[in-house]
């Protein structure tokens, strides 16, 4: 894929669209990969960045020819997607899956209402539509699921808040730095900032940092390539895409976790579940086509 600085689109560009498809259905692969790394939180993110650090090294060699220096835009989004990945991971610990998922999938929202208030792109309403219908329909989905032990709700639903606003950083920051920057330079700045922040973390909190089995590390391993391939794929394609539109698209995620809990490990996909996935999904659509470009 060529990288680097993209000019305005006049109609929309589905190969975007698909390539940021697929790197949140990779991303939905997460929350079985962490459930198998046998690390702790923090330390299951720090792995899926260092071990992405390679691969994220020689994709950027081979594009821009040099590693060449952070940009400021680069150093944020790495701190702002280490936060993400650190408070998401003890939300689940803290609260209720429902609660976690509902307050984390509020990136959308606060895309959006950024975008409208600060960068003044005022959404139309049909894409307002759009955005409560795949938040709603992650609702559903996350409120047929229930479970989760209230070790500390109010803890956990604050973290859980928090990752939305982390998220939302990020994804803002990278749709910045894609003006100017390749993705795949983005993607190992991003990680060689955040891994260290995320092994601290792990450190302090007196986490397990190393798997104790063949099984632990290659989920880890997992977790890198998908690292990669799935945020890779976001990255690229968020330099072509309007970044609200972007922040809906990746609400498939939780339809793809769904879905693989029922393959790998048999858990039931009730009514309210499928509604929710299929909700989910046509806000999803429903976003792409109101945001698509009008015809001059």
């Amino acid at each position: 894929m060529t990288e680097g600085v993209v000019a305005p689109q006049t109609r929309t560009d589905w190969r975007a669209v698909g390539v940021l498809l697929f790197g949140a259905c990779v991303i939905g692969l997460s929350p079985i990969l962490v459930r198998l790394t046998e690390a702790g939180p923090a330390a299951a993110g720090f792995w899926r960045l260092a071990l992405a650090l390679p691969l994220l090294a020689m994709l950027t060699v081979r594009t821009t020819r040099r590693i060449g220096r952070p940009s400021r835009i680069a150093v944020w989004a790495g701190v702002f997607f280490a936060l993400d990945l650190g408070f998401w991971h003890y939300a689940v610990h803290y609260t209720s899956v429902t609660n976690a998922t509902v307050l984390s999938n509020l990136t959308p929202v606060v895309v959006t209402a950024f975008a409208w208030i600060f960068l003044k792109q005022r959404p139309a309403s049909l894409f307002l539509v759009a955005v409560a219908a795949a938040t709603g329909g992650a609702w559903l989905m996350a409120f047929e699921k229930g479970g989760g032990a209230l070790v500390n709700q109010p803890l956990g639903d604050a973290l859980s808040v928090l990752t939305a606003l982390w998220y939302s950083a990020y994804f803002l920051c990278m749709a910045q730095g894609r003006k100017t920057e390749g993705a795949s330079q983005l993607m190992f700045w991003v990680s060689i900032i955040g891994a260290p922040l995320l092994l601290i973390a792990a450190i302090v909190a007196g986490e397990p940092i190393l798997p104790s089995s063949v099984l632990g590390w290659s989920a880890l391993a997992g977790l890198g390539l998908m690292h990669v391939a799935g945020q890779g794929s976001l990255a690229w394609a968020m330099g072509r895409l309007p970044t609200s539109t972007a922040s809906v698209v990746v609400l498939v995620q939780p339809v793809v976790a769904a879905w693989l809990g029922w393959l790998l490990f048999f858990e039931p996909i009730g009514r309210l579940q499928a509604v929710g996935a299929v909700v989910t999904l046509l806000g999803v659509i429903l976003a792409q086509w109101a945001s698509r470009p009008k015809p001059e």
